[in-house]
């Protein structure tokens, strides 16, 4: 369980009652056409939600990270779409957040529901090696940079209004020193070159862009010349891996309650029985249950590790997406074989659920490099 205090849960719950009136009912429209969730976002906007984690001082609610994996879930549970653009608008809050000098102005429009921000970090040529990007800043005359890159899987992809950016600074000799700088929708020589029809997350826009010269002051850079990476570990990697658990432990539960609806409504006739009479399919949900309630009791005992930091807390942090990810792809999978052919017509959006599960294993970090991150971590090697 998130263990929320009593105004943890008030936010909890009134994201609960929005995203049954003004998420859900939308889910699978943006699923079959792929379809950027616009007026969900529009509403966690007018909600405050876009603010969740902005300071008071800028016009926010102020929450943590519980209260985040939390706000996450509930929201994936009625679109994951949604829920995935909503995480990394909040990635990129959290590096406005480590700035506010600069940033004093996004903040608030973000606690207002009019900026939408996402991350851009991978890049073509080093793939889902996200830490790394092949671009390099280009000092100019006026002081400021000029930043020319193709990234690729950029969640939100020509709708965002603002853009945490990763590129090599102009001196840098290894492939991790690197700048995050904060480039906006409206900065001439930003462009999506693509479009996105995925298996999974169809609405979450994760398309190409081009980063065509784009000129910069020292006033967007969110890191010193050099230090992108201490942001990317430090600020966006806790953050992105305890919301991307909490997206996965919203689709298992979600897995989880359809199963049993359609299990127990649903009757044999001729036996004079239902589904849920049948000690198989009672297993199966049982097994669920179980995968996602495991799911959840890790990432409270992750969230816990953050809030008093000891020596397991970067392990945890690293198992954190892996362990919730694969968690809910047992448990759609487990979905799918429960209900059969009415979940392979799309009865109760089982298989879109199945699908959207199954978008985070490759998103970086993929699980297959956590595993490696968790593997290197416990021998005792440098993770990065």
């Amino acid at each position: 369980m998130y263990r929320l205090n009593e105004q943890q849960q008030r936010v909890v719950t009134d994201a609960a009652v929005l995203a049954d009136a003004k998420i859900q009912p939308h889910a699978a429209r943006v699923d079959a056409d792929a379809a950027f969730p616009r007026q969900s976002i529009a509403a966690l906007g007018g909600a405050g939600l876009l603010g969740l984690t902005v300071p008071p001082a800028y016009g926010g609610l102020g929450h943590d990270m519980r209260t985040m994996a939390a706000t996450l879930d509930t929201v994936a549970q009625r679109c994951a779409s949604t829920a995935m653009v909503y995480l990394m608008h909040l990635c990129g809050v959290a590096c406005y957040v480590t700035a506010p000098d600069k940033t004093g102005k996004i903040l608030r429009e973000a606690a207002a529901g009019r900026h939408l921000s996402t991350l851009a970090f991978s890049e073509q040529g080093s793939r889902s090696h996200f830490w790394a990007p092949i671009s390099r800043a280009k000092e100019t005359s006026a002081g400021g940079v000029q930043v020319s890159a193709r990234k690729s899987f950029v969640t939100s992809a020509g709708q965002a209004d603002g853009y945490v950016v990763s590129t090599l600074s102009p001196g840098a000799t290894t492939p991790i020193e690197s700048t995050i700088y904060s480039v906006l929708s409206g900065d001439p020589g930003i462009t999506a070159t693509g479009t996105w029809r995925g298996l999974g997350m169809r609405g979450n826009s994760s398309a190409p862009m081009v980063l065509d010269e784009v000129a910069l002051g020292d006033d967007r850079a969110l890191t010193a010349h050099g230090k992108g990476l201490d942001m990317m570990l430090g600020v966006v990697l806790p953050a992105f891996q305890v919301g991307s658990a909490a997206v996965a432990v919203g689709l298992a539960e979600a897995a989880v309650q359809a199963t049993v609806k359609h299990v127990t409504g649903t009757r044999l006739e001729h036996l004079n029985s239902s589904l849920a009479d049948l000690p198989t399919l009672r297993a199966q949900i049982a097994r669920m249950r179980i995968e996602t309630d495991r799911a959840l009791a890790h990432l409270g005992a992750v969230l816990d590790s953050l809030e008093a930091p000891g020596p397991a807390t970067q392990l945890m942090v690293l198992e954190a997406k892996a362990a919730a990810t694969e968690a809910a792809v047992t448990v759609t999978d487990l979905a799918m074989r429960t209900c059969g052919g009415a979940a392979f017509g799309g009865a109760h959006g089982i298989e879109r659920m199945f699908r959207d599960a199954r978008a985070p294993i490759v998103m970086a970090p993929t699980s297959d490099q956590a595993y490696d991150f968790i593997g290197r971590a416990l021998c005792g090697l440098e993770v990065f």
